[in-house]
Protein backbone atom coordinates (compact mmCIF):
# COMPACT_ATOMS: atom_id res chain seq x y z
CA UNK A 1 0.00 0.00 0.00
CA UNK A 2 1.27 3.60 -0.97
CA UNK A 3 2.50 5.65 2.66
CA UNK A 4 -0.23 8.23 1.51
CA UNK A 5 -2.98 5.63 0.93
CA UNK A 6 -1.98 4.06 4.13
CA UNK A 7 -1.46 7.14 6.38
CA UNK A 8 -5.27 8.34 4.82
CA UNK A 9 -7.15 5.72 5.55
CA UNK A 10 -5.72 5.37 9.10
CA UNK A 11 -6.86 9.25 9.30
CA UNK A 12 -10.59 7.91 8.30
CA UNK A 13 -10.24 5.10 11.06
CA UNK A 14 -9.40 7.29 13.48
CA UNK A 15 -11.75 9.80 12.26
CA UNK A 16 -14.64 7.05 12.08
CA UNK A 17 -13.59 5.37 15.96
CA UNK A 18 -14.40 9.52 17.42
CA UNK A 19 -17.35 9.82 15.54
CA UNK A 20 -18.64 6.89 16.87
CA UNK A 21 -17.42 7.39 20.27
CA UNK A 22 -19.25 10.74 20.25
CA UNK A 23 -22.48 9.95 18.89
CA UNK A 24 -22.56 6.86 20.76
CA UNK A 25 -22.48 8.38 24.24
CA UNK A 26 -25.06 9.22 26.73
CA UNK A 27 -25.13 13.10 25.98
CA UNK A 28 -24.42 13.46 23.04
CA UNK A 29 -24.01 17.95 21.54
CA UNK A 30 -24.90 18.76 18.35
CA UNK A 31 -21.49 20.85 17.60
CA UNK A 32 -19.67 17.74 18.34
CA UNK A 33 -21.41 15.34 16.34
CA UNK A 34 -21.18 17.86 13.29
CA UNK A 35 -17.82 18.52 13.82
CA UNK A 36 -16.80 14.73 14.06
CA UNK A 37 -19.11 13.72 10.99
CA UNK A 38 -17.14 16.32 9.10
CA UNK A 39 -13.99 15.02 10.09
CA UNK A 40 -15.14 11.71 8.82
CA UNK A 41 -16.17 12.92 5.60
CA UNK A 42 -13.47 14.80 4.77
CA UNK A 43 -10.76 11.78 5.72
CA UNK A 44 -13.56 9.99 3.18
CA UNK A 45 -13.01 12.35 0.48
CA UNK A 46 -9.14 12.50 1.11
CA UNK A 47 -8.75 8.66 0.97
CA UNK A 48 -10.98 8.59 -2.36
CA UNK A 49 -8.95 11.36 -3.81
CA UNK A 50 -5.48 9.65 -3.49
CA UNK A 51 -7.10 6.19 -4.28
CA UNK A 52 -8.29 7.90 -7.40
CA UNK A 53 -4.87 9.78 -8.21
CA UNK A 54 -2.89 6.15 -7.60
CA UNK A 55 -5.57 3.87 -9.45
CA UNK A 56 -7.72 6.10 -11.49
CA UNK A 57 -11.04 4.35 -9.52
CA UNK A 58 -13.87 6.16 -8.42
CA UNK A 59 -14.64 6.59 -5.29
CA UNK A 60 -15.14 3.49 -3.21
CA UNK A 61 -17.81 5.64 -1.12
CA UNK A 62 -20.26 6.68 -4.17
CA UNK A 63 -23.62 7.02 -2.10
CA UNK A 64 -21.75 8.69 1.11
CA UNK A 65 -22.59 11.86 0.03
CA UNK A 66 -23.39 13.78 -2.99
CA UNK A 67 -22.30 17.34 -3.11
CA UNK A 68 -22.57 18.29 -6.97
CA UNK A 69 -18.50 18.75 -6.97
CA UNK A 70 -15.84 16.74 -8.18
CA UNK A 71 -13.29 14.81 -5.42
CA UNK A 72 -10.65 16.89 -7.15
CA UNK A 73 -12.38 19.83 -6.61
CA UNK A 74 -13.24 19.50 -3.04
CA UNK A 75 -9.70 18.25 -2.26
CA UNK A 76 -8.39 21.68 -3.33
CA UNK A 77 -11.36 23.59 -1.55
CA UNK A 78 -10.13 21.39 1.72
CA UNK A 79 -6.31 22.34 0.69
CA UNK A 80 -7.19 25.74 0.44
CA UNK A 81 -9.62 25.80 3.88
CA UNK A 82 -6.30 24.44 5.29
CA UNK A 83 -3.69 26.45 3.90
CA UNK A 84 -5.38 29.51 5.12
CA UNK A 85 -6.25 27.77 8.62
CA UNK A 86 -2.53 27.38 8.97
CA UNK A 87 -1.41 30.63 7.66
CA UNK A 88 -3.90 32.58 10.16
CA UNK A 89 -3.12 30.36 12.96
CA UNK A 90 0.98 31.07 12.23
CA UNK A 91 -0.06 34.77 12.48
CA UNK A 92 -1.98 34.98 16.13
CA UNK A 93 1.45 33.76 17.38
Amino acid sequence: MSKKIDASAKRLTKAIKKHAEIVGGTSVTLKKAQRAAAEVQEAAIEYALLVQQKTGLDTPFPNLWNSGLEATTIASLIAERDALAKKSGSSHK
